[in-house]
């Protein structure tokens, strides 16, 4: 089971652990809205040069839906966290553009979901699917953008890293 690797890897983990008391407060005054995709675990932050304690980190699938939750913890980070600027970082190959709605449809009715509620929502759109990296990126920017919630003199940057040689692209500067 993978709780049992998780707490032994936690036992090993604080032995050499040291201590050390933090500020919540991001270092950098920096927050990345960034895909949940797994090969960026332990690859972004070495890859645009920030640790623990740097920067607010928000992940979802495909960093696409920029609902109430990423607003809300982008305007938190902004207005109670002392984050000056924003960067939405997506990346080549995401899985979410890669999204078969009916093999997504299956896939849930195979596990017992409700079908009635299956009908009731547009799948593509409820999971994040994208239609390209690039062009989600620049639209995620233009959403944070857009909202009441985000200051117009917070600049809100799109980039893609390509998960292969680790090379980042500017798609906004904002």
């Amino acid at each position: 089971m993978m709780l049992d690797e998780v707490l032994k890897a936690n036992e090993e983990f604080v032995k050499d652990f040291e201590p050390k008391k933090m500020s919540h407060m991001p270092q950098k005054k920096l927050a990345i809205v960034t895909c949940m995709d797994t090969r960026l675990t332990g690859f972004l932050e070495p890859a645009i040069g920030i640790e623990r304690g740097d920067a607010k980190v928000i992940k979802n699938a495909g960093n696409a839906a920029v609902d109430r939750d990423v607003i809300r913890s982008v305007a938190a980070a902004i207005h109670a966290l002392g984050v000056e600027e924003v960067m939405v970082i997506g990346h080549y190959d995401c899985g979410m553009a890669n999204v078969d709605p009916e093999k997504l449809e299956a896939n849930m009715k195979a596990r017992g979901m409700d079908e009635k509620v299956l009908s009731e929502v547009n799948l593509k759109d409820w999971i994040g699917a994208i239609d390209g990296e690039e062009e989600n990126v620049m639209v995620v920017v233009e959403k944070i953008k857009e909202s009441p919630f985000i200051p117009e003199d917070v600049p809100i940057h799109g980039l893609i890293i390509d998960l292969y040689d680790g090379k980042l692209k500017v798609l906004v500067e904002g």
